[in-house]
């Protein structure tokens, strides 16, 4: 089982916070145990720690199920709207940032004790603004769409925490997917699910509605042990007055990103000609990519398991096609218990109708979420004999 040391402390200690996605909190967890992280506690929807700048930028590039890595600045407690603007002035916002740069303030609003849910990200930042004034300096822009510095903001009824979110952009943007369906898994979701699942990096991989090839990639991904980041090149971190070139680069070039084989099988499927053609341009970009075998078929077409023990997939769950993706589902179940039998199999859909029509009894469900779409995440275990119908 492939896994990265922690790299080494520095001098500096800080409260580090990684947001994910709900239901995957304790996959972010493990992961990062994984990683050498023992000090990590759960939250809602985020797992937090103590570090280093070093261990920011290796959180980074190294964890696959985390969407952004927030470091503390200041933390306060919360009695009127006026103390949000007092902690905000408090900082020493030039000692992270330049005014000539751009900067959003975004967040998280969890009381009514404000006036409305936008209001206390205006006042962190005005206190930003005065605080550059008030230090003789121009003040600093707004950029509500490509800023260089995102402040974050959490706000309950008893405290509130400003931290700088270091990832920027969500991670779940990769950089290597170039093309995409109409509605692809989500990377950071299709990572925590393969976790989640408990696949073990061993066993034949298989995905019969692979699409654009996220699972297949986020799977051979974690069994190489080449960061899912790792074609990545916007990190909000390097825009702050502290970033340190010589430590990411050496993070960054230390990464593993050739192998010469996989561990196991990795392959996939799909019904569409083009979804196939996109799968195999961005499976293009990895060494492991010649690999990964993608296929243009049914599922049905395969009539044995031919080396497959392990399916995970995200069929298609369209609210507009509901008649056809019941159907869809019916045949799926078929295929599971006369084709797949002794084969594990996890699907994750919002589709309930869908679920029904499979036939067959879950041995898990685990309420997860696509992004914004509630889905139940179902593992199937069919057997030579007559599987229980539910």
């Amino acid at each position: 089982m492939p896994t990265n040391p922690k790299p080494a402390e520095s001098h500096n200690n800080l409260t580090i916070t990684l947001k994910c996605f709900f239901g995957f909190e304790q996959v972010l967890k493990e992961e990062l145990e994984e990683l050498g992280f023992t000090d990590c506690r759960l939250g809602n929807r985020a797992v937090s720690l103590t570090g280093t700048w070093k261990d920011v930028y290796f959180l980074n590039l190294y964890s696959r199920c985390a969407i952004s890595v927030l470091v503390e600045i200041t933390r306060f407690a919360f009695r009127s709207e006026q103390d949000l603007y007092d902690a905000s002035l408090s900082v020493k916002w030039s000692n992270w940032f330049h005014e000539s740069q751009t900067f959003v303030v975004r967040g998280a609003i969890q009381t009514q004790k404000v006036r409305n849910t936008h209001y206390p990200f205006l006042l962190i930042k005005d206190g930003i603004v005065d605080h550059f004034r008030e230090n003789n300096k121009e003040r600093p822009s707004i950029d509500t769409k490509h800023p260089k510095i995102v402040i974050d903001l959490y706000l309950n009824d008893k405290e509130g925490v400003i931290s700088v979110n270091t990832s920027g952009l969500p991670l779940f943007q990769r950089g290597y997917r170039t093309s995409t369906g109409i509605a692809p898994i989500n990377e950071v979701v299709a990572a925590s699910l393969i976790r989640l699942s408990g696949w073990d990096r061993k066993q034949a991989f298989y995905d019969p509605f692979c699409g654009s090839g996220t699972l297949l990639i986020e799977a051979a991904l974690l069994a190489t042990g080449i960061p899912s980041n790792i074609e990545r090149t916007h990190y909000a971190f390097k825009n702050l007055a502290n970033f340190d070139a010589d430590v990411w680069d050496n993070i960054y070039e230390n990464a593993p990103r050739v192998v010469r084989s996989l561990p196991c099988s990795i392959s996939g499927s799909d019904i569409s000609d083009e979804m196939v053609i996109k799968a195999r341009r961005n499976l293009r970009g990895f060494s492991f990519g010649r690999f990964i075998e993608v296929s243009s078929k049914d599922f049905r077409e395969i009539t044995d398991k031919n080396g497959i023990e392990f399916i995970l997939t995200n069929p298609p769950y369209d609210e507009r096609m509901q008649l056809e993706d019941e159907e869809l589902y019916q045949h799926l179940g078929t295929w599971m218990k006369h084709t797949m039998q002794e084969v594990p199999t996890w699907i994750i859909s919002s589709n309930k109708e869908g679920f029904h029509a499979i036939g067959l009894k879950p041995s898990k469900k685990i309420e997860v979420f696509n992004g914004d779409i509630k889905c139940s995440f179902r593992r199937y275990d069919t057997y030579d004999s007559k599987p229980n119908v539910g």
